[in-house]
């Protein structure tokens, strides 16, 4: 199954999901943090693991 991570910048700094997520959960939370003050350039990136 594949596992992705969401990446953001914030403050300006790139942030990072600390969990990963199946691509479907993914587009959920990457709504979710779209939604958020200060987020910008969200994206789904692969997770390494």
């Amino acid at each position: 199954m594949e596992s992705v991570k969401i990446t953001w910048m914030q403050d300006g700094k790139q942030r990072e999901s600390a969990v990963t997520y199946s691509p479907a959960a993914a587009k959920d939370y990457k709504g979710y943090k779209e939604e958020q003050d200060g987020a910008s350039d969200v994206q789904i990136v692969p997770a390494q693991i």
